[in-house]
């Protein structure tokens, strides 16, 4: 009897493997929108998406009067998420001269290194997206390849003829999100990026008001279109979808400008179709978490040493801790941390940053802590010298990582 129950059980998780749907991942950028807004408007898809799944508010701007403080600036509030670092890593610094430091990989770096041929596409009404931000065919980008491509419809000004209050921008948004919902119907790219560009330009152009509020609601009727495709492929194919819809930044007082450190510019927000953990409930969720959280989701493995550099840490799944901090005293230092579940942490540190020219830190283990513990104190003599120091405190759920300068 019991050799057949096991027997039906080995069945019964072969057909399970056999049988599993295909994860995939869109997630999308509306430029510029700040929470209160799209709260008070309760735009009809981002919220239906969210019913699905969890709405909420979350942050950008890295940590106030820190040494990972950045400014909310578009460029920057991309490759925030794109990296799941901040300034001080990835090096966009606004959205003109552009040098972004490669060696901190982006999502898509990350797909395209996966032994899975994953398929991935940019839908985005910003060419520099792709070609810079994203560093399609650099060298220091392992020559990495976009397969489906929708853009540079911002370079065409005879498709794209210049309109008053920038409505050019507007209308190229309305062919990228027709592009995206025809390339997720038909091409099902396993990883996808769609960036719609025009409420940033309303907000600039005429602040808060009925005219910034009326092209909120016609980027949330683009976004319908997106999230009707890949209901479309659930429904029709085996096939698991996580969309996520956010922003880069939020606005100053007056809706016109932003790339600050006010509450408002500050504060973005995620809405998505997946449930979530308690860090997207009660953490300070950020926009460096969205990229480890799709990487979860779709299942990649991510270099130790990538990984140990992201900021952010993933909002589905398993996550234990979070909030880590520092405090040096004298030749010590007290690393402390947060917990969403009582687990043991294993702590390194590194006491140069070669990985940001490209080579390999040596990394220290330094303490292996019961469950329960939320506090070490290291003795920075017993470390090589050096005037700068990175931990990682490792958790069975989630890493966390902080710099600290002597």
């Amino acid at each position: 009897m019991m050799r057949k129950i096991c027997y039906l059980l080995l069945i019964s998780l072969c057909c399970s493997c056999l049988f599993a749907k295909t994860k995939k991942a869109v997630y999308i950028i509306i430029d510029g929108v700040p929470a209160d807004q799209i709260e008070r408007l309760h735009t009809p898809a981002i919220f239906d998406i969210a019913s699905k799944g969890a709405y909420a508010r979350a942050y950008t701007g890295g940590e106030i009067g820190g040494y990972s403080q950045t400014a909310t600036i578009s460029a920057i509030g991309y490759t925030n998420l794109l990296t799941a670092t901040w300034y001080n890593k990835h090096n966009v610094g606004g959205n003109e001269g552009l040098k972004p430091n490669y060696n901190y990989w982006t999502i898509f770096r990350i797909a395209k290194e996966q032994p899975k041929d994953y398929k991935t596409a940019i839908y985005s009404s910003w060419t520099d997206n792709r070609t810079v931000l994203i560093g399609e065919g650099k060298v220091e980008t392992n020559h990495l390849k976009i397969d489906y491509v929708k853009d540079g419809y911002d370079l065409d000004t005879v498709r794209f003829p210049n309109k008053e209050k920038d409505l050019r921008i507007f209308d190229i948004d309305e062919q990228i999100s027709k592009d995206a919902a025809n390339g997720i119907r038909k091409d099902a790219p396993d990883l996808s990026w769609v960036y719609l560009w025009y409420t940033d330009d309303a907000g600039h152009i005429e602040g808060n008001g009925t005219y910034f509020d009326e092209y909120v609601r016609k980027a949330d009727a683009q976004v319908a279109r997106i999230w009707e495709a890949v209901q479309y492929r659930e429904a029709h194919f085996d096939e698991e979808w996580m969309i996520v819809v956010t922003t880069d930044h939020g606005r100053e007082e007056s809706g016109h400008g932003h790339g600050g450190q006010s509450w408002r510019e500050r504060t973005t927000w995620i809405s998505t179709n997946i449930p979530v953990n308690k860090h997207f409930q009660e953490g300070a969720l950020s926009i460096t978490d969205i990229a480890p959280s799709i990487s979860r989701y779709l299942g990649f493995e991510v270099p130790q040493a990538v990984l140990w550099e992201q900021d952010g840490m993933p909002f589905i799944g398993k996550a234990d801790i979070y909030d880590l901090q520092t405090l040096p005293y004298d030749h010590k230092v007290e690393l402390s941390w947060k917990s969403y579940s009582s687990v043991p942490v294993t702590i390194y540190v590194a006491t140069d940053n070669k990985f940001k020219e490209g080579g390999r830190d040596k990394w220290i283990k330094v303490a292996e802590l019961p469950t329960g513990t939320k506090k070490h104190t290291i003795d920075l003599e017993l470390l090589p010298t050096s005037k700068f120091y990175k931990f990682v405190v490792q958790a069975p759920g989630n890493h966390l990582n902080r710099w600290l300068k002597k």
